[in-house]
């Protein structure tokens, strides 16, 4: 790669994380390239500086957060209600391996997801949000990476787990492209089956999270969503996808909305390959058809 010119490198980068997957030992790394922690074409003095400019950030954050805290209580219910919240969240989070050896500390994460609500407007705390920056805490050494890696994720992927920017936008999309793709079945989804789609948010709330098998396979997909590979929006190709595997049944046994829903949260210990090159088909079959605007625009 070292032989490519910069915008190619970077290309066989994407597409190489795209069809192969990383590896574990390079994951902690490549992770701070794919979502933009660090540059491409950054050389090692530059990250260092890079990595410690980040480090201090994050620590002049925390010193602030630590002098308003106060008047957040005092003035800002809810910064209450969005503390307690986390700490209930925090508590029903499982941090164990199958060993009984702590995996995280909760103390550590509990004051990024504050630090992180404080400082991310366009973010505001929601259920779930624990569970996606336990990964990050898992995959990374220090409180800042986790925190910085947090922030760059929503943003490379347009923070399209946040339900009150694209969650929303996601299930308007998810509902075109069944029409478009697969007439008969929105037709059901509009009657007998009315309001399932709707009711699949926490699939994008979570990116898919609780639908996988292992964290190595939640990584896998969140590494293509921020490769914008094949296109951008993937997590409604994915979502697309799922939605197949019940489809036979949901028409065979003219199930309703609730029922529909049921089938789909049945959809666990799936396997992130698979679902990613299923996704992939349908973006296949998308591109071979006159393709409606908006759709066009959401994708491409």
């Amino acid at each position: 790669m070292t032989t490519l010119s910069p915008e190619n490198s970077l290309s066989a980068r994407w597409s190489a994380s795209f069809i192969l997957g990383l590896h574990p030992f390079v994951r902690t790394e490549a992770w701070k390239f794919l979502t933009g922690y660090y540059s491409w074409q950054s050389s090692r003095d530059e990250r260092l500086t890079v990595d410690s400019t980040r480090r201090k950030n994050y620590k002049v954050l925390c010193e602030m957060y630590e002098k308003i805290q106060p008047l957040l209580e005092n003035l800002h219910r809810n910064f209450i209600e969005t503390r307690n919240h986390i700490a209930y969240d925090l508590q029903k989070l499982y941090d164990k391996d199958p060993l009984g050896n702590v995996l995280i500390d909760k103390k550590r994460l509990e004051k990024i997801l504050l630090l992180s609500y404080v400082c991310n407007i366009q973010a505001e705390y929601q259920q779930g949000f624990h569970e996606m920056v336990m990964l990050f805490q898992l995959m990374v050494e220090h409180d800042h990476e986790t925190f910085w890696l947090f922030q760059f994720f929503l943003q490379k992927t347009e923070h399209s787990c946040v339900i009150n920017v694209g969650v929303g936008k996601n299930l308007d999309m998810l509902n075109n492209l069944i029409n478009f793709l697969d007439p008969l079945f929105a037709e059901h989804l509009k009657g007998k089956g009315a309001g399932a789609v709707q009711s699949l948010f926490p699939w994008f709330c979570l990116c898919f999270q609780r639908a996988f098998k292992s964290f190595d396979d939640v990584w896998r997909l969140w590494e293509v969503l921020l490769t914008g590979k094949p296109c951008r929006n993937f997590q409604v190709l994915v979502a697309y996808s799922m939605l197949q595997m019940v489809r036979e049944q949901v028409l065979q046994e003219s199930m309703t909305g609730d029922d529909i829903l049921l089938a789909c949260n049945s959809l666990i210990d799936l396997d992130a390959d698979e679902l990613i090159s299923s996704a992939c088909m349908v973006y296949a079959e998308l591109m071979q058809n006159e393709v409606p605007q908006p759709l066009k625009d959401f994708f491409l």
